[in-house]
């Protein structure tokens, strides 16, 4: 990690963790999560009782605007404060490894992109996206907006989710992944895209779309839902890898799309912090969260070269 000089925490984004207590699931989400077996019915259905002070940071920004925080990612989403959060990016777990092969580089390889991307199947997978998906809206400001990326192995349980939470969905985006591996088992069609769901917090809430600006990049006409935005290139790769890294070209469209300067947006499953690096170009402010010390140094970098 680079040395860089301590950064003056601004107090107002310590404030974002000052809850007495580590908020519970609304009734809502409570009363929809079938029990599973094994689960630790504390964890998933109680508030937990106060933490002290709040977290230190993994990394700050030196004038404080960019945070990553090692953590696990609902455990920190409990301590936020209600209605403080613009605009949140998740790309959470798609639950891919699970003894399944992919094409990497023309070879065969098994897919494991790590614990954290097992199945603890159907219905553990769902409580686990209604969790978080509560935790979201319960930050988000009344205007706020989610987009959450996924696969046909999560999307549809985070569709129902977000519908069942009372989020209104606005656009299911098309990402179509230019040049996408092969299908080795040739029993199915390739898989080239991804679906970008993004949702207002409420059916009253009058979200952000820098719709003028969207136009300006599409030459002059609206902007589609079907995106082509190739995966990540060699050079946002030079400080390391990540299995699940998504391109800066699509975080930036994002970031500009649905939020304004200076506004706060938060990835709670950040990765290499690719949504940082978007918000460090354009003015954003934004806290990152991953369990990963791996990633987070690697998101340190990245976040470096933008200063």
């Amino acid at each position: 990690m680079p040395d860089l000089p301590a950064p003056a925490l601004d107090p107002t984004t310590l404030d974002l963790f000052d809850r007495p207590d580590a908020a519970g699931p609304s009734p809502r989400a409570a009363a929809l999560m079938a029990p599973v077996p094994g689960l630790d019915a504390g964890l998933v259905h109680e508030a937990r009782p106060g933490y002290g002070d709040p977290p230190a940071p993994f990394y700050a920004s030196p004038d404080d605007s960019l945070r990553l925080y090692q953590a696990d990612a609902l455990d920190l989403l409990r301590r936020m404060r209600d209605e403080s959060v613009d605009m949140i990016f998740a790309d959470p777990p798609y639950f891919l490894s699970n003894g399944g092969i992919t094409c990497v580089g023309g070879r065969m390889v098994k897919v494991d992109k790590g614990g954290w991307d097992k199945s603890a199947g159907i219905t553990g997978d769902h409580n686990f996206n209604l969790l978080w998906l509560d935790q979201c809206r319960r930050i988000l400001r009344p205007n706020g907006t989610l987009w959450v990326t996924g696969t046909s192995h999560n999307i549809h349980s985070v569709g129902y989710g977000l519908q069942v939470l009372d989020y209104k969905i606005l656009n299911d985006i098309a990402w179509y992944k230019i040049n996408p591996p092969p299908n080795l088992a040739c029993r199915y069609f390739t898989h080239a895209t991804e679906t970008i769901l993004w949702a207002a917090k409420s059916a009253k809430s009058r979200h952000t779309f820098n719709y003028p600006l969207m136009k300006e990049q599409n030459g002059g006409k609206q902007m589609e839902s079907l995106w082509q935005i190739p995966p990540p290139c060699a050079s946002e790769k030079r400080h390391g890898k990540h299995p699940t890294q998504k391109p800066e070209a699509l975080l930036m469209r994002i970031v500009a799309a649905t939020t304004n300067q200076d506004e706060l947006v938060l990835d709670p499953f950040c990765g290499s912090a690719t949504t940082g690096v978007a918000c460090a170009r354009l003015g954003r402010r934004f806290i990152g969260i991953d369990r990963e010390q791996e990633f987070l140094a690697l998101s340190v970098k990245r976040l470096a070269d933008e200063l």
